[in-house]
């Protein structure tokens, strides 16, 4: 993209030589335009305007980044989720569509108009609390992250949508004391230390990816501290691995849980895994698998 009196159709057609994908570069260009990146109608309405120098200069600038992997979140400086928008940054990880399934899994546990106490820990950019406390305003939501960037991040989208979740620092339960919740549910890392793909990312926070040799170290954490925070029938859900199913549901058991199972995520992948603390209050090792 060396000339820079392209219009909107020619700079779209250079960035797409470049190799971007079609969507990303017209999500770059509205970007860059201060237009909604959903606005692709603009484009086309606008696609013999000419680009003025400055924001094909930015735009060259970002596509560059895109090429070297970095997530279009980042770029942008937002995502939706689950109906909402969030702003995102490096200081946190880029959410993933997958992890809507544990929020739909939540919802499903919270009837409209409970008061339930529900606990999401490691909130990064605050993408699971807000969505649970969006879809269910009388809900009383925590949200706790070790890292103070995510903390600030999760707390300007917070402030940003209206949504009032408590935001409190510290590792997994070490700033809950002897709270108990209703519903716990996490996104914590779980890639290994070894696995291949991490390369591919690079630009998001290494602490909020990797979890130990075989990716399960903090949900072995989280698994085997939850009982002690859950209410008597309270539910502990998990987002993991494509592959965890299987030692996640183990764990679960171990720990005294019942009713434990797995959700699909939308590839039909078991993405996410739960139990529940008996409703007497006592622990059972029944497994289910769904």
């Amino acid at each position: 993209m060396n000339r820079l009196n392209l219009s909107l159709a020619e700079a779209l057609k250079t960035l797409q030589a470049r190799g971007l994908p079609r969507h990303e570069a017209q999500m770059l260009l509205l970007h860059v335009l201060d237009q909604p990146t959903h606005a692709r109608a603009w484009l086309l309405a606008h696609d013999t305007d000419a680009v003025a120098t400055d924001a094909l200069l930015r735009v060259q600038a970002l596509a560059a980044r895109r090429l070297a992997g970095e997530p279009m979140a980042y770029l942008t400086g937002s995502k939706a989720f689950h109906g909402l928008q969030l702003q995102v940054d490096a200081r946190v990880l880029d959410p993933r569509d997958d992890t809507e399934t544990l929020v739909e899994w939540a919802l499903t546990l919270l009837p409209p108009q409970d008061t339930a106490r529900v606990l999401d820990l490691g909130t990064g950019s605050g993408a699971v609390a807000l969505a649970i406390a969006h879809q269910r305003p009388l809900a009383h939501v925590t949200a706790v992250d070790a890292s103070a960037d995510a903390l600030t991040v999760a707390t300007a989208n917070a402030h940003r949508l209206g949504l009032p979740v408590q935001m409190l620092m510290g590792d997994w339960f070490t700033p809950l004391a002897d709270e108990r919740f209703d519903l716990i549910v996490s996104n914590p890392p779980y890639i290994a230390a070894g696995d291949p793909h991490l390369p591919a990312l690079a630009h998001e926070p290494r602490q909020a990816l990797v979890s130990g040799a075989d990716g399960l170290d903090d949900l072995r954490r989280i698994i085997a501290a939850a009982p002690g925070h859950l209410v008597p029938g309270g539910w502990l859900l998990l987002e993991h691995g494509w592959d965890q199913a299987a030692a996640v549901q183990a764990l679960l058991a171990e720990a005294g849980l019942q009713h434990v199972q797995s959700r699909r995520d939308l590839a039909g992948i078991l993405r996410c895994s739960g139990g529940q603390r008996a409703p007497g209050g006592g622990q059972s090792s029944e497994k289910l698998s769904i």
